[in-house]
């Protein structure tokens, strides 16, 4: 029995339950949110279609104690707006920093022992404390990362290219945020090499592009929701399947010190191994820039 729990049920929230409910990814969905009237109206919406979804998927709602016996639980609380109006992901610190403390210690309380998928933003940041305030090993928490800025790159490399984004390899490292970069020695295309196919100034002005587009997508909707839940999903998948799946996430990286965005293989008890990437020695700059940043904020709480 696969049983998933999702924490915030704000737009990215219900995304990832109204995903996981019509393609029946779970047989048990546990909703959970301060916002009682958000929980009870979303609970009802999904029951609404169960005459007619394709799956039966069992959903229960504001029971912290179902968390003991749930296999993922995909954390996606915030306030979205700070980001919005900052431009900055780290708008929504000092909220869900607090926010962090309280699910951490429901979870903890709970006896959960599976594996945590953190959304929230900053990523990065939140996935570290929850980490800390779990309890849970590293393993088994980690976040969404830079795998949608990656997929963000796929697409806009995949557009200038004319190619499918799903035949770009290669990754965006670092920070869910403004300090993230594309490490064009890990990009190819059909076999060819990021070298072979761009120059160094359009690969700036690529490279540019994932965290723009995200920035884009908030101040026309509001908010972000279609893509990073898809990859919210996507993980939680590789997790259920025990797939092995080689993707960047927020993942805890010996070398610097803290979570940030980086390849890692995904299985059943979370992150099974991060190997290492052969970087170019800016990329590698650029990894432990990145991290600082992250670091430093995290050094404010404490």
């Amino acid at each position: 029995m696969r049983k998933v729990a999702i924490i915030g049920l704000g737009h990215v929230g219900a995304t990832v339950a109204y995903t996981i409910f019509t393609h029946g990814y779970a047989d048990t969905l546990v909703l959970l949110d301060k916002n009682q009237a958000k929980v009870e109206a979303e609970y009802n919406d999904l029951r609404d279609t169960l005459a007619r979804n394709n799956y039966y998927v069992n959903v229960v709602r504001q029971d912290w104690k179902e968390l003991k016996d749930t296999d993922v639980i995909i954390t996606a609380f915030g306030d979205i707006a700070a980001t919005v109006k900052t431009g900055d992901r780290f708008g929504e610190f000092d909220i869900n920093a607090k926010n962090t403390q309280e699910v951490g210690q429901q979870i903890k309380a709970s006896g959960f022992n599976g594996v945590i998928i953190n959304i929230s933003n900053p990523c990065d940041a939140i996935s570290t404390l929850l980490q800390e305030s779990t309890g849970l090993s590293k393993n088994q928490v980690f976040g969404t990362g830079t795998f949608l800025d990656t997929a963000r790159m796929q697409r806009i490399v995949g557009e200038k290219l004319n190619e499918d984004p799903r035949s770009v390899e290669g990754f965006v490292l670092g920070e869910h945020g403004a300090s993230q970069f594309t490490a064009w020695s890990t990009v190819r295309v059909n076999g060819k090499s990021a070298n072979e196919l761009f120059s160094k100034s359009e690969e700036e002005t690529l490279g540019a592009q994932p965290n723009k587009n995200s920035m884009r997508v908030a101040a026309g909707k509001g908010y972000t929701s279609y893509a990073i839940a898809t990859c919210g999903v996507r993980l939680m998948q590789a997790v259920f399947a025990n797939a092995r799946l080689f993707a960047p996430t927020s993942v805890f990286l010996d070398e610097v010190g803290t979570y940030i965005g980086y390849p890692a293989i995904i299985g059943k008890d979370g992150i099974e191994e991060v190997p290492a990437l052969e970087l170019t020695e800016a990329e590698e700059q650029k990894l432990q820039d990145s991290a600082s940043i992250i670091k430093k904020h995290i050094a404010q709480l404490k």
